[in-house]
């Protein structure tokens, strides 16, 4: 493979696996450089990393996302290898992972858990169910086949890290990534991997419950950001099925009578209404913008493409 390789390793508490892992991948590609962003631990993983021959540098503010944003910003390479401190992805997938961007031209390249082991070796039951339900949210949201949404393992190519503005700054960071690539028609794909659960003594960082809520309002902001007509024109529907259903019986009484006897519920529906048009008016325009968006994207990323 001909580039440059750089495997990005963010670290929080990963004493125990670290030097495993700098070693593993140092195997696996021993033309690569491997960079350890320790992200305030308490154990020691910043000498244990430098001792086993990684570059290792802090990242002072708490969460995966904002590790993940100084690593793209301070690194320059050709491909970029992210995947965990934590010795859950197995090093023998990673050559494969980097010729596909190096070789084929994919922007991304996610390590597929869910089609082979994640289900056998992972012990937390509400995790298996939040990956299921992420990948098919995701998948139905963004008419996309994405098998594994929130994978740590990924390889990446240059034009993809110059060009993906990080807002996220915990674990919902792979979420975002996944939608930024299907937004902006990159060349995504998924090689399944092997997955192996954490060694004993090895502490999980992701709150199930938190960190799951975190990742759920991603999907439904990133929905709203890059599919607006279809969010808000659902919001539309909502409203106006509402406020047809309290003014179809006001109308019928109407009709009957010649007599408005309920003026509250009238106002309500016809609120109710405009309040549906108004959403719809809303789609459109923020519609017409994230088109906009894409185009200067394109722009922009021949930019990079040229600059190079």
């Amino acid at each position: 493979m001909q580039g440059k390789i750089a495997v990005l390793v963010p670290c929080y508490n990963e004493g125990i696996t670290i030097a495993k892992v700098v070693a593993d991948f140092r195997a696996a590609l021993p033309e690569a450089e491997i960079y350890v962003y320790d992200n305030n631990s308490t154990d020691g993983t910043f000498e244990i990393a430098r001792e086993a021959g990684a570059v290792v540098r802090r990242e002072y503010r708490q969460g995966k996302g904002n590790v993940v944003r100084s690593m793209f910003r301070d690194i320059s390479a050709d491909c970029y290898l992210l995947v965990d401190g934590d010795d859950t992805y197995p090093a023998k997938h990673a050559k494969e992972m980097c010729a596909h961007v190096l070789e084929k031209g994919c922007d991304m390249v996610v390590g597929d858990r869910l089609s082979t082991t994640y289900f056998l070796q992972n012990k937390r039951p509400f995790h298996n169910f939040g990956n299921k339900l992420v990948r098919r949210l995701i998948n139905v949201m963004f008419s996309s086949e994405v098998k594994d949404i929130m994978s740590g393992y990924r390889a990446f190519s240059h034009l993809f890290v110059k060009s993906y503005p990080i807002t996220s700054r915990g674990f919902e960071i792979e979420t975002d990534m996944t939608v930024f690539a299907l937004d902006k028609n990159m060349l995504v794909e998924s090689i399944p991997i092997d997955y192996k659960d954490r060694p004993e003594g090895s502490v999980s960082k992701l709150n199930t419950y938190s960190d799951g809520a975190r990742v759920l309002r991603t999907i439904f902001r990133l929905y709203k950001n890059y599919r607006p007509l279809r969010f808000f024109g659902v919001l539309a529907l909502i409203c106006m099925i509402l406020g047809v259903g309290f003014f179809v019986p006001i109308l019928i009484e109407f009709l009957q009578t010649g007599y408005v006897l309920r003026f509250p519920t009238l106002f309500v529906s016809l609120f109710v209404i405009l309040a549906g048009l108004l959403s719809f008016a809303c789609g459109l325009i923020l519609d017409n913008v994230s088109a906009i968006d894409r185009r200067m994207f394109e722009l922009h990323f021949v930019k990079i493409k040229e600059g190079r």
